[in-house]
């Protein structure tokens, strides 16, 4: 990668970093906050919606807009917008107006914001990034994202306890004039179809990247595995605390434990992408991860010692990285720049709507059934389903496509 790339890359990650942990505060302090002053379930629950709902409708069109508009200004409007919601409401909660309405309300268009965002970077990244430096680029990122997943809880412990909310508020505010102002100064061309002035209507758009989404083969196998991995295993990941306190004990350093173990296992696992990014075969690194993932549920399952337990967590973080960041490489070496937008905006509906869905159902059940049977059960279908989807002729093709578009041979699992 030349000076100037380099340049580009080190400025934009740096932004996205600097906004990134001002976000990661202000989830952190609401949520607390939320839980301190109304002690409801009830409130959190509809914290949760405000929370993530609005990303999963908004991905619908904003996938669209990123392969309309330039994706920097695209970037640059929506953290506009974020930063202007919250500091309307510090400057209210300053004035004494603190009703939850207004709370929630400003969790949405934040909601909204990330919505938006998400399809328009993972679009823009391959615009600065050389596609034989994507992987390695991606794996950076997932590091600093992991490494921000640590950070953010302690520093937002430590500013909710000597701030108030409305200074912490003010910190995200700043935090996304300085992201903003770094994204000003990176370079990034408007696509040529974009600036097309005879552009198809937005529906016409949104219909064709549905339909391309579903008749490619290896977008549509990538999509199906991404939303059966984030169906099965992140929705029971998030059980695991509940069998932690049944099972072990309800100490808060068991919990504090158990979230370290996977923070850490997710920034090394971010870090070794990084670093052996040229010798991994996208699609393999998929399909194994995903047979771990199942495979590491089902040990959790069947787990009593509570080393053990931690150990297989932090295992799970370990891998994160390389089928997360897999998957996103794979599909922006694989799709069209003129398509990535609405891609990654279906990317961005999987994952806002997989975990809350899952959620919705296991956890529930959780309540009638031992959390420990509902791992080894979803761990089961997953390694299932996995193993069929690359036996299927429809999964054959994926990855012979998939070897295509990368150039890369086929791993053992491709042979099977």
């Amino acid at each position: 990668m030349n000076g100037e790339l380099l340049k580009k890359v080190v400025i934009f990650l740096t932004g996205q970093t600097i906004t990134t942990f001002g976000s990661f505060l202000v989830q952190y302090a609401i949520m607390w906050h939320l839980t301190l002053s109304t002690k409801s379930g009830v409130v959190l629950a509809l914290a949760a919606i405000f929370g993530f709902l609005p990303q999963a409708i908004v991905s619908v069109f904003a996938g669209v807009w990123a392969d309309r508009v330039n994706r920097k200004m695209m970037i640059i409007v929506s953290d506009s917008t974020i930063a202007l919601a919250t500091l309307g409401l510090a400057l209210l909660m300053l004035s004494g107006v603190d009703d939850l309405w207004l709370i929630f309300l400003v969790m949405a268009v934040r909601s909204v914001g990330a919505g938006v965002q998400m399809p328009a970077v993972s679009a823009l990244l391959p615009q600065i990034v050389p596609a034989e430096q994507l992987m390695r680029v991606n794996g950076i990122n997932s590091s600093i994202q992991s490494a921000l997943g640590l950070l953010a809880p302690v520093a937002a412990a430590a500013v909710y306890a000597t701030m108030s909310l409305e200074a912490i508020l003010f910190i995200d505010v700043v935090t996304a004039v300085i992201g903003i102002s770094l994204l000003a100064f990176v370079a990034v061309p408007t696509l040529e179809r974009a600036a097309s002035k005879d552009k198809p209507s937005y529906f016409s758009d949104l219909k064709e990247g549905m339909t391309y989404i579903f008749t490619h083969d290896l977008v549509r196998w990538v999509m199906a595995i991404f939303a059966i991995v984030f169906l099965l295993i992140v929705a029971p990941s998030n059980l695991s605390p509940l069998m932690l306190v049944r099972n072990f004990g309800s100490e808060v350093w068991m919990l504090t434990v158990l979230e370290i173990s996977f923070g850490v296992g997710m920034l090394i696992g971010g870090i070794l992408i990084s670093v052996f990014a040229a010798k991994i075969d996208r699609l393999g690194a998929i399909v194994a991860t995903s047979i771990l993932f199942g495979l590491l549920a089902i040990g959790m399952g069947f787990t009593t010692n509570l080393i053990v337990f931690f150990s297989l967590f932090f295992v799970i973080g370990l891998i994160v990285p390389a089928f997360s960041t897999s998957a996103f490489t794979l599909l922006q070496e694989t799709v069209e720049p003129e398509r990535q937008g609405r891609v990654f905006g279906f990317v961005g509906i999987v994952m806002s709507t997989a975990m809350p869905v899952g959620m919705a159902v296991l956890g529930p059940l959780a309540d009638v059934f031992p959390v420990e049977l509902l791992l080894i059960i979803t761990g089961a279908v997953t390694v299932a389903i996995a193993l069929i989807a690359i036996a299927l002729p429809s999964g054959k093709r994926a990855i012979a496509a998939a070897h295509a578009s990368t150039g890369t041979l086929p791993s053992s699992f491709d042979k099977k």
